[in-house]
């Protein structure tokens, strides 16, 4: 029987051209990208279609959890199908506790950098408003919280990490990350450099602290949503959103973030990044950063 086995394993086949190129972590990720991307837009697309959607509707929110869940589908398909390895990032054990837990590190944050900049006259208070635009805030933090981390952190750092380590990957989706919020409205250098180090570290080491996306995800999610809805200011340059309460902001740009909204301001830039840097230590020392594939090669 050993000597079958040894003769089976000695005439395995070994991965033709097309497969080693498909598997190819830049083409895996050109590929999980398009497809991702392309599920969320055609979901989105037939959403708008149904006679009873608008904007600001329940209606908006289940369209935005049913793309969502196309693009988390599309992506354990892409894993098991065109990778062929096992779907840890989005793996259902264990979720509701890890989002939970994004959740209200994501609303602790911009609240708690929220009140720094009213202790400092930046913000003012004005009243409540009501629901307001609760179900559109909802179905944006949703979207925006599944796909771009599921984009930025489960496709471009991961992909990038397999060749150039996590120290790389984590540079380069950092700076992509804020890149991409460039054409934003309102959006100045400062504002993407803002969201860069908030975003990038913060994100960053949420997902690699518990190498998942459901934490990321919840941080992300509630990071927009209590911006958008609990404190009524622009979400990346947004027009400013009815929300939960009446606030307007006053003062220095630098303080208050201008028109692009509070994430650019340096109170955010000072408690995103100090929570980022914190989940990264946290991650490094539980081993889970990856030198780069040419140093990987030379320890085996």
């Amino acid at each position: 029987m050993a000597s079958v086995e040894g003769t089976i394993g000695g005439n395995a086949r070994k991965p033709g051209p097309v497969r080693r190129f498909v598997a190819f972590p830049l083409t895996l990720m050109v590929i999980d990208m398009v497809s991702v991307v392309a599920a969320a837009l055609l979901v989105a697309r037939l959403g708008r279609m149904l006679p009873a959607y608008s904007r600001n509707s329940p209606i908006t929110v289940l369209v935005a959890m049913a793309a969502a869940l196309a693009v988390i589908l599309v992506y354990k398909a892409n894993k098991r199908w065109i990778e062929r390895a096992p779907d840890r990032e989005l793996a259902w054990s264990g979720a509701l506790g890890e989002l939970g837990t994004g959740l209200a590190l994501g609303a602790g944050l911009f609240t708690v950098m929220t009140a720094a900049v009213g202790l400092m006259g930046g913000i003012v208070i004005e009243g409540v408003r009501g629901a307001g635009m609760i179900w559109a805030m909802l179905a944006m933090a949703i979207v925006s919280g599944v796909l771009e981390e599921v984009v930025f952190r489960g496709l471009i750092m991961r992909h990038l990490e397999s060749l150039i380590g996590t120290w790389g990957a984590l540079l380069l989706t950092s700076a992509f990350f804020g890149l991409a919020h460039i054409l934003n409205p309102n959006a100045t250098w400062f504002s993407s450099l803002a969201i860069m180090l908030e975003a990038g570290l913060l994100l960053g080491g949420a997902y690699l602290l518990t190498r998942r996306l459901w934490m990321a995800i919840g941080v992300h999610a509630a990071w927009n949503f209590t911006q958008g809805w609990v404190f009524s200011i622009p979400v990346s340059g947004s027009e400013p959103p009815l929300g939960l309460l009446k606030t307007h902001r006053e003062g220095p740009e630098w303080l208050t973030g201008g028109a692009f909204g509070l994430e650019a301001s340096v109170c955010a830039m000072i408690v995103a990044t100090v929570a980022g840097t914190i989940l990264l230590m946290r991650a490094r020392r539980n081993g889970a950063f990856l030198p780069p594939l040419w140093r990987r090669q030379t320890k085996e």
